[in-house]
């Protein structure tokens, strides 16, 4: 009796230590949500709570992922290091670089040589590069999207196994692209809106064009596309397009349903799932809307539950226990996912408002010259994440507000890694009650250490 109670007071530990992976863009289906039970850090600073901080050898705006014992992430280099002189494109490379979750020592860096000519590295194209597609990954290999030079596939040890262009076409507001692959069954699924205005799906072996759909409708597309359960026979590929919501069959890329949405001229954000229903909140022109995704066809009048004027301009908003949180210049926003009813507003305290203000408007004159807080400036590109009843939500200036999920805002605490001028758009990964943050110089790891 002794030794079965022991083994399973083992077993219990063994289960307890296992570190779930976040291995694509916003963790688990694009949700942003960690079921972890580990308990998160709340408060870190350079000097408490941090585990280790890793250069990178370029910049990005892509996000971390992590498959058991590894980190992966994406950068670029070569060429748009300063806006006022960006270089000569030929000498652009994009890295997958695969880093020790446990030291932050890079294993290794994949570099890849660009299809030219590539979007100048101006305007606002300069607000996020050239590595702004988060990696994805199915446990075995790691697939990247790097824009004109394609879908590429890695093993672990960084051996590439292919790759296949998708598209090689300029996006006309030289915004350049950003959704992130994802992967269902066998396919790898790319929204190459920039470059083909469409969304292409390869097989995930051998990089071979398995469908496309292509349509002027995927213009002005940045957000990622999420997958939908319906039934046991059914699953959706779900994303938000200018002025419509879109619902395609994984399998082959045909239409399935349609929805009038915001009115809004272009999509950036992405739209997120709970129990068959589609949520969007978009932010330039603002709207929000709660679609059943269990349609067939125009389903306006029939499946639309509820919509809003409500606006998180780029970020993409969170769900957890029928709320909607999202962020938008400051101002923490939590709404009814049942009704679209406000729950609370309200801003979100600095440590040091007018010192965040100036690193924000340093970080976007080196990043690209953006103006202040008035115009396009004042955007947060990173999305909040959940994990242990905490969300957390990463400025543009590098500082990270942890609020508890709750139906008042409570904040817990706001955090600083750095001082220096660091452009903070990716959104953050969690796994084993830890917690990823990339700059676009650096990629930090945040736990609860003994300091």
């Amino acid at each position: 009796m002794q030794f079965k109670m022991t083994v399973f007071v083992l077993l219990m530990l063994i289960a307890s230590s296992v570190q779930a992976d976040w291995m694509r863009f916003r963790g688990p289906n694009g949700s942003g949500v960690s079921d972890e039970k580990q308990a998160m850090p709340v408060k870190w600073s350079d000097q408490k709570n941090l585990k280790w901080k890793a250069a990178l050898p370029g910049r990005g705006s892509s996000s971390p992922i992590i498959v058991g014992d590894k980190v992966f992430i994406t950068c670029w280099s070569g060429y748009g290091m300063n806006r006022s002189d960006p270089g000569d494109q030929k000498n652009l490379r994009r890295h997958l670089v695969c880093l020790d979750r446990k030291s932050g020592k890079i294993l290794w860096d994949k570099s890849v040589k660009p299809v030219l000519p590539e979007d100048t590295y101006t305007g606002m194209f300069a607000e996020h590069g050239y590595a702004s597609h988060t990696p994805t990954s199915d446990g075995k290999h790691v697939y990247v999207y790097f824009g004109k030079s394609g879908a590429l596939a890695y093993d672990f040890d960084g051996n590439q196994l292919w790759q296949t262009i998708v598209g090689d076409e300029l996006d006309p507001r030289r915004w350049g692209s950003s959704s992130s692959p994802i992967l269902y069954k066998n396919l790898l699924i790319v929204t190459a809106t920039a470059e083909s205005e469409a969304i292409v799906a390869l097989n995930k072996e051998t990089g071979k064009e398995v469908w496309r759909q292509e349509s002027t409708g995927f213009n002005a597309t940045w957000g990622t596309p999420i997958l939908v359960s319906i039934n046991d026979e059914r699953t959706d590929l779900v994303i938000g397009v200018p002025f419509e919501i879109w619902s395609l069959n994984p399998n082959t890329g045909k239409l399935r349903w349609y929805c009038e949405a915001m009115s809004t001229e272009t999509y950036c954000s992405s739209v997120i799932a709970h129990h068959g229903v589609v949520y969007g909140i978009e932010g330039r022109g603002g709207g929000s809307i709660a679609v059943r995704a269990n349609g067939k066809g125009d389903v306006t009048k029939s499946h639309v539950l509820w919509s809003g004027r409500d606006s998180n301009r780029i970020e993409t908003p969170l769900i957890y226990q029928n709320r909607i949180y999202f962020f938008s210049k400051g101002i923490a926003n939590c709404i009814d996912a049942k009704t679209g009813e406000r729950i609370f507003r309200g801003r979100l305290d600095s440590e040091n408002a007018a010192a965040s203000d100036q690193r924000e408007e340093q970080a976007g004159n080196r990043a690209g010259g953006r103006q202040g807080r008035g115009g396009f400036r004042g955007s947060d590109y990173s999305s909040p994440v959940i994990a242990d009843g905490k969300i957390y939500f990463t400025s543009r200036s590098g500082e990270t507000y942890v609020i508890k999920a709750s139906d008042k805002l409570e904040q817990l605490s706001v955090n600083r890694l750095t001082e220096d001028n660091e452009d903070f758009s990716a959104t953050p990964a969690i796994s084993g009650g830890q917690l990823f943050i990339r700059s676009d110089r650096h990629l930090y790891c945040i736990a609860e250490q003994d300091n």
